[in-house]
């Protein structure tokens, strides 16, 4: 205890945020005097007294005093006072100034915080340590300042729901170029590589996720000292949410937040050839540029592929079954079978017109020309030659071009194939009803068509009409089906030739594109790192912004700006850091948020899910019914909430005066001026659709001060910094700070940005800044 001038000792309990304290609970007060400095005395034992929570706050004096008795319950031998907290307005309050800015105990913490105390809150945070503080104001008056430092549970969880849709994704992709069926040496080769990268990464991420479970049993936290752990690469460092609560006499409380974690980057895999921004790099600038297909261009081919299969069985049942019904002459039934099979063969015939097809076979094409006379060794140890003498088939994608790698690809021989699907068709059609008598002539084909048609069209026409009255119908309309079902295999062929190439290229650009297994394992664990990081703080803005309507409204028009704060010098091994945070802040675009309606307020219930797979990623955040009923109708829609992040870096440790002095700080510089333009892009999409949304107006003036620090390039210039924070919570953006291991260097960004904000929002004198400050940091 620390002992005043007036002879009172003052001491200061913190219960955690998770301690179970209740208004029932009762505190038991035990006084002891201490060990006397000169004769070693042991301690002994003075009295104890107890008291409630319930009575703590119902009672209407800033304290409560209580009489501290002997073990036996007689005697009393002093009064201890207990406060709640110590509001403005007590004369009587004779502490040294030195000590009114003090922390005080916020044994309280949920229970005179109802919104704090809310399932949801329950849910994100846990482990909390409150420290409540009073400041005098420029009018003499007190600001009560509740600052509140939480850990997350999202450390663990999104990282094992992430590893388990990475696993999902990799497993689906091996069977899927599994499926592809028989294919050429150098095709089936590139399979064996996409299916051994795939399952390289299975393997690891299943090991992971298989430690992850047994940790997270007995903690939700990663220490500093654990950063490099293998295990553990997927989990944040040090990942705190740090909020303040400013409650002055004028106005009810207002929240500050800021996430704060270690700079999200892989210290297992360490730095010696640089981070990703620099592997990435190398990687792009010696990979040949090859086509590749995105995942929707990868969908519509398996949905192309799947609709032939289904249409092509029907085309030629239908077909044997016209030719079956032709023995018997009846025209009605004749007429149905008929009208079937050209429905289901225009069905077909739309399938294959999708430009995807013809872009493909296009593409195999010059591949293929541009590889001729190359050879490669795949992960199978097979060594592929693409020389005409490697052919096998005519099946696989790129055979078939084989032997004319130097001639020029016909581009309209795709739409003739297809053609001629319908053609034959056609023919089948005139030829019915020439054989009904309906129609004397095959006035409806022309003789471009006639010439165009398949072989064996003419013949068999030319044969008809000599002898109708002799052969049977059968007779006659065997050649047409015959060269319908040859049209068909011939479409069916190219097209399947053409989808398994872009699956397969899909797959490509998926996973060996993406580079060796460790760059892809690094960039999914600094992604994992931010991506925990982001959504803590998405789901603390949105709880503190559920009643604001146009908070919800911006979410929904624009998205929500994430702003990531970097203290990494250019110097070392923080180089490797910040290339890695790049990237990981990045990838952050791919990802967006949606709102839905939890199923019970269990805290479980109410932790964020996440669906899809890489580059296209939604986590789910669950509110309670109650909560979720009265949202906009938007929102209760699914609508998805886009995000939009910068990261913003000044270093400012001696290692970064070193960087300035003798080595490179470009790195640095590009960074923050591209973050720069992505805010710019933000806040004018923001004028331009919210354009009455409040202190709008106003971003023209910090966008051009941010501008104009950045190009000034001076030293350790932490404006940057400063302004874009500034920028961030004007246009409610998630505020995130990271420097090495979230220690030193962001415990003092942080408390310097609470008293600034206290100061320029709350008028925090200036007396009151420095020890306002002193406090925070111990």
């Amino acid at each position: 205890m620390e002992e005043t001038d007036d002879g009172v000792f003052l001491t200061s309990v913190c219960f955690r945020g998770d301690y179970p304290l209740y208004r029932h609970s009762r505190i038991k007060v035990s006084v002891y005097q201490g060990e006397e400095p000169l004769t070693h005395t042991a301690r002994s034992f003075l009295g104890f007294t107890s008291f409630s929570i319930r009575d703590l706050l119902k009672s209407k004096e800033p304290h409560i005093s209580l009489s501290l008795r002997t073990m036996d319950r007689v005697n009393e031998v002093g009064e201890v006072k207990v406060s709640c907290l110590q509001m403005e307005g007590e004369s009587g309050d004779r502490t040294p100034p030195e000590h009114k800015c003090s922390e005080l105990c916020d044994s309280l913490h949920s229970s005179v915080h109802e919104r704090e105390n809310s399932p949801t809150m329950r849910a994100v945070l846990c482990a909390q340590v409150c420290k409540v503080y009073r400041f005098q104001t420029e009018d003499q008056r007190w600001l009560l300042v509740r600052e509140q430092m939480s850990e997350t549970p999202l450390s663990f969880s999104l990282p094992k729901q992430l590893l388990s849709a990475l696993i999902r994704e990799h497993t689906d992709r091996v069977r899927e170029v599994k499926e592809l069926g028989d294919l050429s040496p150098h095709w089936d080769g590139l399979r064996h590589d996409v299916i051994n990268h795939c399952n390289h990464l299975v393997c690891g991420y299943q090991e992971t996720l298989s430690e992850l479970d047994k940790l997270s049993v007995s903690s939700s936290f990663k220490s500093s000292c654990s950063k490099s752990d293998k295990h553990l690469q997927f989990v944040p460092t040090n990942l705190h949410s740090q909020r303040m609560e400013v409650t002055d006499p004028d106005s009810a409380g207002v929240w500050y937040e800021v996430i704060t974690f270690g700079a999200p980057s892989d210290h297992h895999q360490a730095f010696k050839h640089g981070g990703l921004k620099k592997l990435l790099s190398k990687r792009t600038n010696s990979t040949d540029s090859s086509v590749s297909y995105s995942e929707d261009e990868s969908s519509r081919a398996r949905e192309l592929l799947s609709n032939v299969a289904q249409l092509q069985p029907l085309v030629f049942g239908l077909a044997e079954e016209l030719l079956a019904v032709s023995l018997e002459h009846n025209t009605a039934r004749l007429q149905e079978v008929l009208e079937a099979l050209a429905q289901q063969t225009e069905l077909f015939v739309h399938a294959l017109k999708d430009e995807l097809v013809r872009s493909a076979l296009l593409a195999i094409h010059n591949q293929f020309s541009a590889n001729y006379n190359s050879s490669h060794v795949h992960s199978n140890g097979l060594i592929c030659d693409n020389t005409s003498d490697g052919r096998d088939g005519e099946s696989s994608p790129g055979q078939q071009d084989a032997g004319r790698q130097d001639a020029e690809y016909d581009e309209e021989e795709w739409d003739r194939t297809w053609a001629n699907v319908a053609k034959s068709l056609n023919c089948i059609i005139v030829m019915l009803d020439r054989l009904q008598g309906r129609e004397d002539q095959p006035q409806d084909q022309t003789p471009s068509d006639q010439q165009d048609a398949a072989p064996g069209d003419t013949n068999s026409q030319n044969t008809a009409s000599s002898s109708l009255s002799a052969a049977s119908w059968q007779e006659q309309l065997l050649p047409l089906v015959v060269t319908l079902r040859d049209c068909v295999r011939e479409a069916v062929c190219k097209a399947r030739a053409a989808m398994t190439f872009v699956i397969l290229q899909g797959a490509v650009a998926c996973t060996l594109n993406q580079g060796p297994t460790q760059i892809v394992q690094r960039r999914h664990a600094v992604f994992s790192q931010t991506l925990s990081a982001a959504v803590c703080g998405f789901m603390l803005k949105l709880y503190g912004g559920l009643e604001d309507p146009e908070f919800l409204q911006q979410l929904l028009s624009v998205g929500l700006l994430v702003q990531f704060e970097g203290l990494l010098s250019t110097y070392g091994d923080e180089v490797g850091m910040l290339e890695d945070m790049e990237v990981g802040v990045a990838d952050l675009s791919g990802v967006a948020f949606t709102v839905t309606e939890a199923k019970t307020e269990q805290p479980d219930d109410l932790l964020p899910t996440l669906r899809g797979a890489w580059g296209r990623f939604v986590v789910e955040v669950p509110l309670p019914s109650e909560t979720f009923t009265s949202l906009p109708r938007e929102v209760k829609e699914g609508r998805l909430i886009l995000v939009h992040p910068v990261l913003f870096n000044i270093g400012i440790n001696q290692q970064q005066s070193l960087a300035e002095r003798f080595g490179d700080s470009s790195l640095q510089e590009r960074v923050n001026q591209q973050s720069c333009e992505r805010l710019r892009v933000y806040c004018q999409s923001l004028r331009e659709r919210l354009p009455h949304m409040a202190g709008i107006q106003s971003l023209s003036d910090s966008l051009s001060s941010l501008e104009r620090c950045i190009e000034t390039k001076k030293r350790k210039n932490v404006e940057v910094l400063w302004i874009a924070a500034t920028v961030c919570r004007q246009v409610n953006g998630v505020r995130l700070t990271s420097c090495k291991s979230a220690k030193d260097r962001t415990a003092m960004s942080v408390t310097l940005e609470q008293c600034v904000l206290l100061r320029d929002k709350h008028t925090l004198s200036q007396q009151s800044f420095s020890s306002a400050l002193d406090c925070m940091r111990r």
